[in-house]
């Protein structure tokens, strides 16, 4: 790890300036299908930027009116449905007994938001027998009526087949279990559909009995599902089946809740704090702060480029969580530079005192940090997408935050005590009578040169 450090530094932080500051950088884009590429850039929430507001209205269903419950289950549906990866950080509320609002940061675009919301209506299993169908063909539900609907899907993954091909795997409940152990025993080599408002989106034939409710599907032809193609399978499976149909009655476009004056201030802020950060570690650990202080600088670079790569939308929320993952990196510095003066004080040599405080200091290093991914965890896993937002943010900020205090502080560190110029008392904060605390590391004086002659 000592001779990789330097060069796994030196690389990340390459790419992490390139994907910074290069103008206009394009990259593959893993969400589309047709293997286009997107712009590179920071993307920034509602409150910071604005975005696109659409109001969807619930339609009543052979004269059933949607209640509240019917309305909580709608909004919890669209809103997974939008932030599946949990980074787009949307709104979405309900409005009176029928209307469900979603504002999306970034989007101008009505169609990009109807494409993420996609057609949210009822998801159903259906027998074909011996008719073979293609997605986007439209059945017709008297020819051939479902077995069960989108309702008996307890869980849905992506997985891979035996090939280690990209596949669905889904687990059915009870009476969905059940009702489609009876056809699958009855009807290998034919054809059943999963259909969304009666479009086919996946018809694959029944290879082989079913009893255990646990399906995979496997695409079709040589290369078989995308791995995008799975990815919506799964979220259609999961998300796909709502207690009322929904449609769009308006859109507009809705400037940032916080104005772009804000902007400027949040950036300010944040530069404000990292700079006094940096101001504190320079006077009160000398040499060993300026290093903390460049692999905080090398941190930030580090995860803004996360940021954009991923993309991670940036809310006031975001920026509190990457704010407070710089402290995090900084309250391990210290913890580390504090160790290594214990062990100088003691007698050790400076690199063996470096070594020893960095080995003394991870066990509470390690500790911090796991407790603080938990909390993070449970948050992103149960929270709103404003919550989680914040804490997919501080999950990302605390990994990297370990990284540039272990990795990038020590393997610099240990450069620099080998250097004659840093062998001096006053660049660690020790007094001239602890100076012996360094045993061998510090040059001889003409003094004393001259007094050993």
């Amino acid at each position: 790890m000592r001779r990789a450090g330097p060069i796994l530094i030196l690389l990340i932080g390459v790419f992490a300036l390139a994907i910074d500051f290069l103008p206009g950088l394009r990259l593959p884009d893993p969400s589309s299908a047709d293997g286009t590429w997107r712009t590179v850039e920071t993307k920034l929430g509602l409150d910071l930027s604005g975005g696109l507001r659409v109001e969807y209205q619930a339609v009543p269903v052979e004269g059933k009116q949607p209640g509240p419950g019917d309305m909580a289950i709608i909004k919890d549906i669209v809103e997974r449905r939008v932030n599946t990866t949990g980074v787009s950080e949307p709104v979405v509320t309900t409005q009176g007994s029928d209307r469900v609002v979603v504002e999306l940061p970034g989007v101008t675009d009505p169609e990009a938001v109807r494409k993420l919301v996609g057609t949210t209506g009822r998801l159903d299993f259906v027998p074909l027998g011996t008719t073979q169908m293609t997605t986007g063909q439209t059945l017709d539900p008297k020819t051939f009526p479902p077995l069960f609907s989108g309702d008996q899907v307890s869980s849905a993954t992506v997985g891979t087949d035996q090939n280690g091909r990209p596949a669905v795997n889904f687990q059915l409940k009870d009476t969905g279990k059940q009702l489609f152990a009876e056809y699958t025993k009855n009807n290998i080599g034919k054809y059943f559909a999963i259909s969304l408002d009666n479009s086919v989106i996946s018809a694959p034939v029944i290879n082989d009995s079913i009893p255990n409710g646990n399906v995979q599907i496997t695409g079709g032809g040589i290369g078989g599902f995308t791995a995008k193609a799975a990815t919506d399978l799964v979220t259609l499976l999961k998300f796909g089946s709502l207690p009322f149909p929904i449609t769009a009655l308006s859109s507009e476009q809705i400037s940032a809740t916080l104005g772009s004056q804000f902007l400027v201030q949040t950036v300010l802020a944040g530069l404000l704090g990292i700079a006094l950060v940096i101001t504190f570690m320079l006077v009160y650990y000398r040499l060993p702060g300026g290093v903390a202080s460049f692999a905080l600088i090398y941190y930030t670079l580090v995860m803004i480029a996360i940021f954009r790569l991923i993309p991670v939308t940036l809310t006031l929320a975001g920026i509190a969580g990457f704010v407070l993952s710089v402290g995090m990196a900084v309250d391990a510095n210290i913890l580390i530079f504090e160790r290594t003066k214990e062990e100088l004080r003691v007698g050790k040599s400076l690199p063996a005192a470096v070594e020893a405080g960095f080995n003394r200091a991870w066990n509470s290093i390690l500790d911090s940090n796991v407790s603080s991914l938990i909390t993070a965890t449970i948050l992103y896993a149960f929270g709103s997408s404003v919550i989680r937002g914040f804490a997919l943010v501080l999950i990302i900020g605390v990994l990297v935050s370990m990284f540039s205090a272990i990795v990038v502080t020590r393997t610099i560190l240990r450069w620099v005590v080998r250097q004659e110029w840093a062998r001096k008392p006053a660049l660690y904060g020790l007094r001239d009578d602890e100076f012996a605390a360094l045993g061998a590391t510090r040059p001889a004086s003409r003094r004393e040169a001259r007094a050993r002659v």
